[in-house]
């Protein structure tokens, strides 16, 4: 017989947090900013509507603070995962920044749209 209660076995619906936290303590700074970075990109992609049926998911509001937050997480990481990660993430970014500015009926000023104010102003 087992000297297991139901409060110290996870049940399958309950996550093991003790085993969560060890696992994420593992994970490297970089691989969670990247990880992370690459969530926002795929996101905003989607509300941009360069997924597949975009138009359907199409929404500007929402990929505007995607891209506003990738860049934020971009510009302010950028020192501490080096240029060798850093780089991939800048020219996506650029994309995404550049595909809002074509998918925008109305384009922002340079420098006004999204994340331009980390970046500055980008241009195709």
């Amino acid at each position: 017989m087992s000297d297991a209660t139901p409060e110290s076995t996870p049940s399958p619906e309950t996550p093991d947090f003790d085993t969560l936290t060890r696992d994420i303590a593992e994970v490297p700074a970089v691989e969670v900013i990247t990880t992370v970075a690459v969530h926002l990109m795929s996101a905003a992609a989607v509300n941009l509507g360069l997924a597949e049926e975009g138009e359907a998911h199409k929404d500007l509001d929402e990929a505007r603070k995607l891209i506003n937050a990738l860049a934020g997480l971009v510009t302010a990481s950028v020192t501490e995962i080096s240029n060798f990660h850093a780089g991939p993430l800048r020219d996506g970014l650029k994309s995404l920044q550049l595909a809002f500015r074509e998918a925008s009926v109305v384009p922002d000023e340079p420098g006004q749209g999204p994340g331009e104010k980390y970046t500055g102003p980008v241009f195709g």
